[in-house]
Order: C-alpha cells, then sequence, then structure tokens
C-alpha cells in the first residue's frame, strides 16, 4: 500500500520560510518522480516542482528561484524548501508519487 503523509504547513508571513515534508511508504522515493502540486482557493491545482529519479528538478516559472525540491532516500521523505513565500503562494499543497498516488494535503497560508 503506498501512502504519502504531508505536513509542515501553516501561517507564514510574507517574506518568510518554510518547509513542507513529505513522508512515503510503500515504495521509493528515489524510484520514482515525486512532484508538489498546490491548489489556491477556487483555482485548479497546479504542479509547482518535481524531481525525477535521475534527480533532475523543474518549477513552475511562479516559485524558481524561492523554492527547491530535495529528497532523502534514507528518510525516503521529500521536501519543497519554499523561500521569500507571497500572497500568491496560498494554498493546499499535495504531494505526489509518480502518476497515481496523492497524499491528503496541507494548508500554507501566506499572510501578515
Amino acid at each position: 500500500q503506498v501512502q504519502l503523509v504531508e505536513s509542515g504547513g501553516g501561517l507564514v508571513q510574507p517574506g518568510g520560510s518554510l518547509r513542507l515534508s513529505c513522508a512515503l511508504s510503500g515504495r521509493a522515493v528515489s524510484s520514482y518522480t515525486m512532484s508538489w502540486h498546490r491548489q489556491p482557493p477556487g483555482k485548479k491545482r497546479e504542479l509547482v516542482a518535481l524531481i525525477t529519479s535521475g534527480g533532475f528538478t523543474n518549477y513552475a516559472d511562479s516559485v524558481k528561484g524561492r523554492f527547491t525540491i530535495s529528497r532523502d532516500n534514507a528518510k525516503n521523505t521529500v521536501y519543497l524548501q519554499m523561500n521569500n513565500v507571497k500572497p500568491d503562494d496560498t494554498a493546499v499543497y499535495y504531494c505526489k508519487s509518480g502518476d497515481f498516488w496523492w497524499g491528503q494535503g496541507t494548508q500554507v497560508t501566506v499572510s501578515s
């Protein structure tokens, strides 16, 4: 059974930082493309960042230079480091493994 559990969301002020974690069970993070997606209020879900099994990373234009995706193979966990956050980053953030497996999401709210 593949499971993904996100954590680390919360309320953060504009310009602040937050690190999201996604703990994976049932498969290895190093064997599949892992990705972070977000769904702002009233909008569609969108890709934020991904890391392939080979370590290649890619980012949405809106977060390039501010967010960093990484993984810890020993902990079987993927991270999303969010720096210099903006109010437009407010969303529910979801972790995804491969093409089908999703986590339950974690809320990130950027507000002063």
